[in-house]
């Protein structure tokens, strides 16, 4: 528990420093607070289970809004397995290392050149996310290899972990809201597929297959960053005065978490919320 802190009447330069905290930490949460959501806060895939034809079939197709593109379906497709019980994962990468997730929309593909017109779900989705602790810099050829096939376990702390969500065999963007909004530290969102339910029937081998991924939320706006600097998790949170101001639409939300933090003891205006002063 952390109880108020005492100032001597002379200790000016602690003072300061405490007002210049107490307004960044109020911009975060007025950003975090504000209702305005968006559904594109996935930037790029990293890596996917298994891929059956790479690059035909990748990761990357998942975030491709639509159907179709040059008269091809656009979906990935994991391998094929026997056993129904061999989960697959999707790994992606936020648009912000600090972003506030409420929900993930999942669409399974429709083999609409297939007899029967199979749809290939998972039985259910559990969502996780995290931070690397190694920086996700690759050469191309080292980014195909991992769009085919990696299962990324050992290279990714996980902070969050949602509860499993059970999927319909259904043609459509299927929305799985989290319990709670949660605040992804890292920038690294995982899929996980469970379970599998449709055969091929020239292979007669269980494979998921999915067409849309969606990520809905509030990334935290470009001052803000995250950065972990040793394997045991403790993290620090960045502030950059040099970029951008805020948004208009966010001045009225600065203005009432200042408020509310600060009992008046720091005065917004929208001057001052531009740029919250170090």
């Amino acid at each position: 528990m952390i109880g108020p802190t005492k100032l001597s009447s002379d200790n000016s330069t602690e003072w300061e420093r405490l007002k210049r905290d107490h307004r960044v930490y109020a911009f975060l949460l007025a950003q975090a607070l504000s209702p305005s959501i968006r559904t594109d806060c996935l930037s790029e895939p990293i890596s996917a289970s298994s891929t059956d034809n790479y690059p035909d079939e990748s990761i990357r197709n998942t975030l491709e809004p639509r159907d179709r593109v040059e008269g091809s379906p656009s979906y990935w497709s994991s391998g094929g397995e026997n056993d129904p019980n061999v989960p697959e994962t999707l790994t992606y990468k936020l648009v912000n290392n600090l972003c506030v997730v409420t929900e993930i929309r999942v669409q399974p593909f429709l083999a609409y050149f297939q007899y029967g017109f199979p749809i290939y779900s998972s039985k259910a989705v559990r969502f996780r996310m995290g931070y690397p602790r190694r920086p996700l810099e690759f050469n191309n050829d080292i980014k195909d290899a991992l769009l085919a096939s990696h299962k990324w376990l050992d290279e990714i702390t996980w902070t969050y972990t949602s509860p499993e969500f059970p999927m319909a065999q259904e043609n459509c963007l299927q929305a799985f809201k989290l319990p709670e909004p949660v605040l992804g530290i890292g920038g690294i969102l995982q899929v996980e597929l469970l379970g599998r339910v449709q055969r091929q029937e020239m292979d007669e081998l269980y494979y998921i297959c999915v067409s849309h991924v969606q990520v809905l939320g509030r990334p935290l706006l470009q001052p803000f960053d995250i950065e972990v600097p040793d394997p045991s998790g403790s993290c620090a949170l960045n502030y950059n005065l040099k970029t951008e101001a805020i948004p208009s639409h966010m001045h009225g939300f600065t203005d009432i978490s200042m408020q509310l933090l600060g009992n008046g003891a720091v005065v917004a205006d929208h001057e001052s919320d531009e740029e919250p002063s170090a």
